[in-house]
């Protein structure tokens, strides 16, 4: 029978779970864990004091999400996506891009309009800070206000499944010195086009947006695999902790966590 008190543990169960899955999310955004970095579960079970059958579970969605790799008999690394992987995520980004432009462009209400110009706003201004977590979200914010206003249930569900792929290789490439500036005037350009309620402008700028990020990301994971193929640590040198990375500052306007 479920009491009060098991419903109350369950709550708490789920509380931290997702204070766990956003802190290591955050830690593996700006770069504080690198691709193949692997994660030490007990570590972080001592870091948030929580069982190892929660941490699996947090561990989990993080690999479902595309941002972990769960490898037998090593455990769970940051995800390591190749120039190719790249590449095939960016080929299916472009299409439903181009069509979540068009559809905005032929049905969004006034008030989503609204709602795309405050986000592109929030965008802008993040946009003059340091590349980091927050900026990031508030350019999820801009396609998931995009995604709204195209009235495609379908398209937003496909779009929200390579989410958090498409994050992780959206942090290299706006990193990247120049790409942010270049970013913001092609996203200019889809806003210039869903104005004037061009659906075919919107699509094309949409898809260019895109593509020109592809291209980065593919020169920047390239070498990367290049890099890779080289010892990069001496004999002896010690990787950093979970506990390391995961303890450090917090993201601004984000309250460290709290052992519980």
């Amino acid at each position: 029978m479920t009491t009060p008190a098991s419903l109350a543990a369950m709550h708490q169960a789920a509380s931290l779970k997702k204070q766990v899955i956003e802190a290591l999310r955050t830690a593996i955004l700006e770069g504080r864990f690198q691709p193949g970095d692997r994660l030490v579960e007990r570590e972080i079970c001592e870091m948030f004091q929580v069982s190892r059958t929660l941490l699996r579970e947090a561990l989990s969605q993080l690999a479902a999400e595309g941002i972990l790799q769960i490898i037998p008999h090593r455990g769970p690394i940051v995800a390591i996506y190749t120039a190719e992987d790249a590449r095939s995520i960016y080929e299916l980004r472009a299409t439903l891009e181009e069509m979540a432009g068009r559809c905005f462009a032929e049905r969004a209400t006034e008030a989503e309009h609204k709602a795309l110009e405050s986000a592109f706003a929030a965008f802008r201004k993040a946009s003059r800070g340091k590349p980091g977590s927050d900026l990031l979200l508030v350019k999820t914010a801009f396609y998931a206000a995009l995604t709204a206003g195209a009235h495609n249930p379908m398209l937003e569900d496909m779009l929200r499944m390579i989410h958090w792929r498409v994050t992780m290789l959206r942090a290299h490439t706006l990193s990247q010195p120049g790409r942010l500036a270049k970013s913001l005037g092609e996203i200019g350009d889809i806003m210039e086009a869903i104005a004037r309620r061009d659906p075919e402008a919107a699509g094309q700028a949409c898809r260019r947006h895109v593509m020109n990020a592809a291209a980065i990301a593919d020169a920047v994971l390239t070498a990367k695999e290049a890099e890779r193929d080289r010892p990069v640590r001496k004999r002896g040198t010690k990787e950093p902790s979970a506990r390391d990375e995961v303890a450090a500052a917090p993201p601004a306007g984000e309250p460290r966590l709290a052992r519980m």
